[in-house]
């Protein structure tokens, strides 16, 4: 059984507060076959099989900018446990040696399995941080909108705005690559899922 399991690690923890339980929370609505949880210190751990759970979640924590995040996709043993730390298989072993280098790389985020696939997913990933690092506040209220299905003049009447600040908002968010960015991550998922196939 192939599986994405995410090991996600917060940057700068030492001097800073613990930032586990509100990731946690934010990513209590992501559908995993193993929910998030907090497996030692200030990481947790989830595991997912459903490339579109996968792209809620990393977007969800690239936002926030605080976590190195590792992505690792492969097998895992069979039953499943309760509990994603206690799984076991190459996907962990994948996610423990990415999160690893994912705390000297680019966004923080790496990811680790078999074939090209993995390495295309990996660089498409770090191309949508990018583009949404570059998001402000405002930006984020725009798109959050449109994400809940607003169009740009319901999103300006909400907001309390015309419809082109809404439209220049939008544009400098880059909303309009970030849903790209997000179906090219989600493909890739599914295709390193599918071993490439």
């Amino acid at each position: 059984m192939d599986v994405v399991v995410l090991t996600v690690d917060q940057d700068g923890s030492r001097s800073g507060a613990d930032q586990v339980p509100a990731a946690l929370a934010a990513l209590a609505g992501v559908p995993a076959l193993l929910a998030f949880e907090r497996t030692v210190g200030d990481e947790f751990q989830g595991v997912l099989d459903d490339p579109a759970a996968v792209v809620a979640a990393l977007e969800a924590l690239l936002r926030s900018g605080e976590w190195n995040i590792g992505i690792g996709i492969g097998a895992v043993e069979t039953p499943l446990p309760d509990q994603a730390r206690a799984g076991r298989g190459p996907a962990y072993l994948s996610a423990r040696e990415a999160v690893t280098r994912a705390k000297s790389s680019p966004w923080h985020v790496r990811a680790a399995g078999d074939g090209d696939h993995v390495r295309a997913l990996e660089s498409a990933i770090w191309l949508w941080a990018a583009l949404l690092a570059r998001r402000t506040p405002r930006g984020w209220e725009v798109s959050d909108l449109v994400d809940e299905g607003l169009t740009y003049d319901e999103a300006a009447v909400k907001i309390g705005i015309s419809q082109s600040a809404v439209s220049q908002r939008a544009a400098a968010a880059g909303i309009a690559e970030g849903r790209r960015a997000r179906e090219l991550v989600e493909f890739l998922t599914r295709t390193a899922l599918e071993g490439g196939r």
